[in-house]
């Protein structure tokens, strides 16, 4: 039912995109502006970081989605334009430039920056930039619009898939970029998402909200909040399906098409963390309750000394029963087994709570592959959870040492 398919966040019927160098960033090489356009009114929803320091765009993009409607996101990186006097005239400058450029009502355009916190944001590149950046405009251009949201990011994030609503072919796709100061608290990153289905913004907005929770809400990088974390979607309703208007069964197939980009994108924000080597993905089963579950995975996922074990491929198992412990999950430490798996195999280092002969061995062949699981059964009940996060590494403290400089 749900088909990937190549388009990334042009693939939904109506969406172009593009990303040029403007000259914010001082690498000429590298996007540095980037625009996603609706052919007609989409329906929005956003989500946005719970930092109580927030950049400029974020305040600008949440007045603008006042009336739950958009035609286009503008995003630059290179610059936060976070903790700026004018930071808030410089988001709305944005809108309007771009408004002009295209016709529109600035109130209908998402603003969004990435980068340093703090360095004044000048708005001359981004004027004299975006003549181009309309024309850049492509049903291709996904991965160029991508490229311009990047920062320390080593690789593209993009995504979409294919799904039926009542006999009408709809798609939903997304970029995001991600990959230092991500440990979020309802949203993530910046992850902007499309789709051609038609939805109502009640519904759409609870879909994203809801989703956001077992998905963007369990990934975790470094530990750091950032302050201009945000996930957006616009839905414009041009696969012509009838309205999703209740939590029927459309809506039911409409959150799984969404939770299966939103999956994609934290699998891939998570593999391309700061330095990282290997994604980690914890599985907690056996819970009393979700919130049991979740508060495990994400503990075990966030604990530094977990990661750092990851990375030396050490089955340094005793760190992850640490991390549950201090976690605050309501947990019967007598009860948990802890396993590891990869395309290597799977292999047991914890039973009820103590140790069991395992072969160091084949622990290491195992943990040396890209993409590792820690599988933790709590044996208490029925619910479960999965998080997301990377390997702590050297280069982590390398990237991070000189980022501003």
């Amino acid at each position: 039912m749900y088909e990937l398919v190549n388009g990334g966040v042009c693939a939904a019927k109506g969406f172009r995109a593009g990303g040029i160098h403007c000259g914010i960033r001082k690498n000429r090489t590298k996007n540095d502006l980037s625009l996603i356009v609706s052919e007609v009114p989409a329906t929005a929803a956003a989500v946005y970081t719970t930092n109580k320091v927030k950049g400029a765009p974020l305040e600008v993009t949440r007045k603008h989605l006042e009336n739950h409607r958009a035609r286009a996101v503008i995003c630059n990186s290179g610059n936060a334009n976070t903790c700026n006097s004018n930071g808030i005239e410089i988001a709305e400058q944005m809108s309007v430039l771009l408004a002009d450029g295209m016709g529109i009502d600035a109130d209908d355009v998402v603003v969004a920056s990435t980068g340093v916190i703090g360095q004044p944001l000048n708005p001359e590149p981004i004027a004299a930039g975006i003549p181009q950046l309309i024309a850049a405009l492509d049903e291709n251009g996904s991965r160029e619009a991508a490229l311009g949201i990047m920062t320390t990011d080593t690789k593209v994030k993009e995504i979409a898939v294919s799904f039926q609503i009542s006999g009408k072919e709809c798609k939903i796709g997304g970029i995001a970029k991600g990959s230092g100061m991500i440990h979020p608290n309802m949203a993530t990153m910046l992850v902007f998402i499309t789709t051609d289905a038609a939805i109502s913004d009640t519904l759409l907005q609870k879909a994203l909200s809801g989703d956001i929770q077992n998905t963007f809400n369990m990934v975790s990088i470094d530990g750091d909040t950032s302050t201009n974390d945000m996930v957006c979607v616009l839905a414009n309703g041009m696969a012509e399906n009838p309205c999703i208007c209740e939590e029927n069964g459309d809506f039911e197939i409409f959150m799984k098409a969404l939770n299966t980009v939103t999956v994609g994108l934290c699998r891939m924000i998570a593999g391309d963390g700061e330095g990282a080597t290997k994604l980690l993905e914890c599985k907690v089963r056996g819970a009393k309750d979700a919130q049991t579950a979740k508060c495990v995975a994400k503990s075990v996922i966030c604990s530094s000394l977990t990661k750092a074990a990851m990375f030396g491929a050490d089955a340094n198992w005793g760190r992850i029963l640490c991390a549950i412990g201090y976690s605050g999950a309501d947990v019967d430490v007598t009860k948990i087994d802890v396993s590891f798996a990869s395309d290597k195999g799977t292999i047991l280092v914890c039973k009820d709570g103590a140790g069991v002969d395992f072969s160091e061995e084949k622990a290491k062949e195992i943990l040396l592959e890209e993409e590792i699981n820690i599988l933790i059964e709590l044996n208490d009940g029925g619910a479960a959870a999965t998080a997301w996060g990377c390997d702590l590494t050297y280069d982590y403290v390398k990237i991070n040492g000189d980022y501003r400089t």
